[in-house]
């Protein structure tokens, strides 16, 4: 058997997102953090590779063995079967591929009354020694923004059916993870709070069971808003 299951959804901004974009050949007067955009729409972007890293180290965080591992590839056999490892001799593949995600309502937000898709945001931070100001811009993905997400899971004739339920299951925990902490940068100071919606899971390619895709959404189901 070969065949991949997608996981599709949205990935709802509750705050200001920023992850960053290049800055290094920004005008005089630019803003100073510019957020990542695609670009041929010019609209900010989740690359996948940001939600993979962030879900795997909170995913680390609660499965590695009494500390946090200190290379990836030591992680707990549950993350490394979904995120791939390159050990000496316990070489995998990843069974999770991460696309990147690009904002899907632009429209509706303009609608909204919001003349600009991203927004500015002002901070200082303070010199404790001479009381001085810093000021900077830091550019957002404006709260109420909406990311399509779909994901791919992929599965062989080697892959045990428990371990795609329980493949799931740590799928369904690190994103109920990452609704608790942030996605992002500057996550303490309020940015990067995300909410998952219409989560499901799909056979796409191969003759995969009915019964093993509803176990996937099951899993899942605890993930949506």
């Amino acid at each position: 058997m070969y065949g991949k299951i997608e996981i599709s959804g949205n990935i709802e901004l509750v705050t200001g997102m920023h992850i960053g974009g290049s800055s290094a050949f920004a005008a005089i007067g630019a803003v100073d953090s510019p957020v990542i955009k695609d670009v041929r729409s010019g609209l900010p972007m989740i690359p996948g590779s940001s939600l993979k890293g962030k879900m795997r180290t909170l995913l680390a965080k609660e499965y590695d063995k009494e500390y946090l591992a200190a290379k990836p590839d030591d992680d707990d056999e549950r993350i490394t079967r979904l995120f791939g490892s390159a050990k000496k001799d316990h070489v995998s593949t990843a069974r999770l591929l991460f696309p990147d995600m690009i904002l899907s309502n632009e429209e509706e937000l303009r609608h909204s009354g919001i003349e600009s898709i991203t927004e500015v945001k002002f901070e200082n931070t303070i010199n404790r020694a001479t009381a001085v100001a810093n000021p900077r811009q830091i550019e957002r993905a404006v709260r109420g923004s909406v990311f399509v997400m779909s994901l791919l899971y992929e599965v062989n004739s080697k892959t045990p059916v428990e371990e795609i339920s329980e493949d799931f299951e740590t799928i369904a925990e690190g994103m109920k993870l990452l609704t608790y902490d942030y996605l992002g940068g500057s996550g303490s100071r309020g940015y990067g709070k995300i909410k998952f919606n219409d989560v499901v899971a799909a056979a796409v390619v191969g003759d995969i069971d009915d019964s093993i895709i509803d176990d996937c959404n099951k899993a899942l189901a605890r993930v949506n808003s």
